[in-house]
């Protein structure tokens, strides 16, 4: 009596075939739509100019979150343009906001905002926040920004002796929330705990982990679903040969 012919596959295959398939369908959601959330929530930015070292370099490839300027907080890295500062948009750290009182420097060379010093870790070198003195109060709906590179940022303090060295938060359209290029440099720009204590605290983190770890989820999600039909047949290749 010969072979008995085939009357089907394995036993749950076609589940099998279905799962696999349900896990390309989620990945291609997931690994779309973190690129599709990345493009709405985010604009790269490239930095002009050394003023934000060592936190970003010039030439270093940004991500910005696109935010609204109320939703600005003292620490922040933002990404602003106002036509009296210069013509392209530019990039500084929110060190004091509406009231605040802004000074530089106290007996251990450090700025204070209400009074309060303030340690600024992301600072190069040991010498005092400021080589300019300041003791200003920050008008409403205004923010005083520096570069953490002091020594030669173009920022609030050099226009203190005119009328418009607080900018409008209107003029802020973004928060930078990582580094993306060069490779050397990626990373994240975390909130300064500094700040944390102050009305307000600092802002929270952006969406950015959320959304890579999505596009990473359906990477995974479709490569698995992809290769779960080629080791189908080759197990059931190597399950004939062997059955002679």
């Amino acid at each position: 009596m010969g072979k008995a012919g085939r009357t089907g596959g394995r036993p749950g295959s076609g589940r099998g075939h279905a799962l696999s398939g349900l896990a390309v369908a989620l990945g291609c959601v997931l690994f779309l739509g973190g690129f599709v959330w990345g493009a709405i929530a985010y604009q790269p930015y490239t930095v002009p100019t050394d003023s934000m070292n060592p936190t970003v370099k010039a030439g270093d490839r940004v991500l910005a979150e696109r935010i609204d300027g109320g939703e600005v907080r003292r620490g922040d890295v933002v990404v602003f343009e106002d036509t009296v500062w210069g013509d392209l948009p530019m990039v500084k750290r929110v060190i004091g906001v509406g009231g605040d009182k802004v000074a530089c420097c106290d007996k251990a060379g450090q700025l204070t905002v209400n009074g309060r010093p303030v340690e600024e870790p992301y600072l190069s070198g040991s010498g005092p926040a400021s080589s300019t003195g300041f003791d200003e109060t920050v008008p409403e709906g205004r923010l005083f920004l520096l570069g953490d590179y002091r020594q030669g940022s173009q920022d609030s303090r050099v226009r203190l002796q005119g009328d418009h060295w607080a900018v409008p938060r209107s003029a802020v359209s973004a928060r930078v929330d990582a580094t993306a290029w060069p490779m050397g440099s990626v990373g994240t720009v975390e909130r300064p705990d500094a700040f944390a204590g102050l009305p307000g605290g600092v802002s929270d983190p952006g969406p950015l982990r959320l959304l890579l770890a999505a596009i990473v989820a359906g990477a995974l999600l479709i490569l698995g679903g992809a290769a779960h039909g080629p080791i189908v047949r080759r197990r059931a290749r190597a399950a004939r040969s062997r059955q002679g």
